[in-house]
């Protein structure tokens, strides 16, 4: 069995890798563990002497690396070049800074040495979605082995070229044998990785089901796990809000990808007063968004990354069409080649609509209408997922008071959620728990260890 890495924009089968044989995981699993054990004994600045440069080698390629998350996941290609950047500064940030955010800290107890020590716990395995196919990996990997980790990838099954380009990137900066490797292999063969002994612990970004999954396989293993799954992010302007920022802003948080990422702005929810000024600025600036060929640098907006993902959008699409909710923009599969969807526009989407409580991964942005900010927060709450939520008003200070009621692993107020490495990056509920980046990824896959040393 092959994994094929079709374009999204064409239909077009590129190339096809073979599945990895059983023998080959096996010498995977055997050198992962070699490294792992070197590895660990390197200092927080050794480490990120590597992480360096790895960060030099993606930049040195970045247009060659874009150029394949373009042909596999049908991401413009600006984005994708700014995808790569944004990955070598996770190396950057790690490099330069492990070794404060793993180093001892003391306990301060008079009648002996006692610290806490945060110590690597082996071979981590990483299971990555494709939608942004080099940050996803990065953002765990470069946490992972600042703290003295390895690291084995299974990476989504339509994006080949990508997984082997990233394990490419440690080979070329001189990583050790078998501190980072891509294994492709599918969903059925990652239940036996988790159960064996050489895996340490588990980290996942992808949907609810997928993270159910490996969580109970997890579970029966005793290894630790990190979740980061779906997200349906609430996108709250109120009535004072600046709404030609807001609008602005909108756009650029939905619709970035194709609308196909966890934190984009799914829900807009508008204070009623200010619904309809805003929906006018908003969809002038949608239909002006330039949608085509994603190797075109003027292009903004490409693609859907498979066929199935743009049907199962319609569907949650038309459900809320059949149940009274309006297009205001978009909301039809066009004609053509390619799994291409509109930038879109659903307005009065209630409750007992799959748009209301699902995740719409595309560009569909749905429109709630709340009578007043405490309704917004109501409706922003009444989801299963808490990924991100942003919120927009003239009163900083009120809209800091109203952002930590917001249930999700992160609330920006006058700006769109984002993923940073000087951040935590998480979720509750459906989303997932465990971190991701800042101090607290950083110390996620490590054993946090009490040292007493009496005199």
């Amino acid at each position: 069995m092959t994994f094929d890495s079709i374009n999204p924009a064409t239909d077009e089968r590129v190339a096809s890798f073979p599945e990895t044989r059983p023998d080959e995981m096996e010498a995977a699993l055997a050198r992962a563990t070699r490294a792992a054990g070197a590895w660990r004994m390197q200092s927080a600045r050794e480490r990120g002497a590597l992480l360096h440069k790895v960060g030099a080698v993606l930049r040195g390629g970045r247009d060659r690396y874009a150029d394949i998350i373009t042909l596999e996941v049908g991401k413009p290609v600006t984005e994708a070049r700014a995808e790569i950047e944004k990955c070598a500064w996770a190396c950057d940030y790690y490099a330069e800074h492990g070794e404060r955010l793993l180093g001892d800290e003391p306990a301060g107890i008079a009648e002996a040495d006692a610290r806490v020590a945060f110590l690597p716990l082996g071979v981590i395995l990483a299971i990555m979605p494709w939608n942004f196919p080099f940050w996803q990996v990065f953002r765990f990997a470069t946490a992972a082995l600042i703290a003295g980790n390895a690291a084995l990838l299974k990476h989504a099954a339509n994006v080949p070229q990508c997984a082997l380009a990233i394990a490419g990137v440690f080979h070329e900066a001189g990583a050790p044998e078998g501190l980072f490797q891509t294994l492709l292999v599918r969903a059925p063969a990652v239940a036996a990785l988790i159960d064996d002994a050489r895996i340490h612990a588990v980290t996942l970004t992808g949907s609810e089901a997928a993270g159910r999954a490996v969580a109970a396989a997890a579970g029966r293993a005793l290894k630790k796990t990190v979740l980061e799954l779906g997200g349906s992010d609430a996108f709250i302007v109120l009535a004072d809000a600046d709404l030609d920022r807001a609008a602005e802003a909108a756009v650029a948080s939905r619709y970035q990808n194709a609308g196909q990422s966890c934190i984009a702005a799914k829900r807009l929810i508008l204070v009623e007063s200010v619904a309809e000024p805003f929906l006018e600025r908003l969809t002038r600036r949608v239909k002006a968004l330039k949608v085509g060929d994603p190797r075109d640098p003027e292009v903004l907006m490409g693609p859907l990354a498979r066929r199935d993902l743009r049907q199962t959008l319609h569907e949650q699409v038309s459900d809320a069409l059949s149940r009274g909710a309006t297009a205001r923009l978009g909301c039809q599969i066009p004609d053509g080649p390619g799994n291409y969807y509109p930038p879109s526009i659903l307005d009065h989407v209630r409750a007992g609509m799959r748009a209301y409580g699902e995740e719409l991964f595309g560009p569909v942005a749905t429109v709630l209408r709340a009578r007043d900010s405490e309704h917004a927060l109501a409706l922003a709450n009444d989801n299963r997922y808490g990924l991100g939520a942003s919120l927009w008003t003239g009163d900083a200070r009120r809209g800091a008071a109203m952002a930590r009621r917001l249930e999700s692993g992160s609330s920006f107020v006058n700006a769109v959620v984002k993923s940073d490495p000087r951040l935590p990056f998480g979720g509750v509920k459906a989303s997932g728990y465990g971190r991701e980046l800042g101090l607290y990824g950083a110390r996620e896959f490590t054993n946090i260890k009490t040292l007493w040393v009496a005199p």
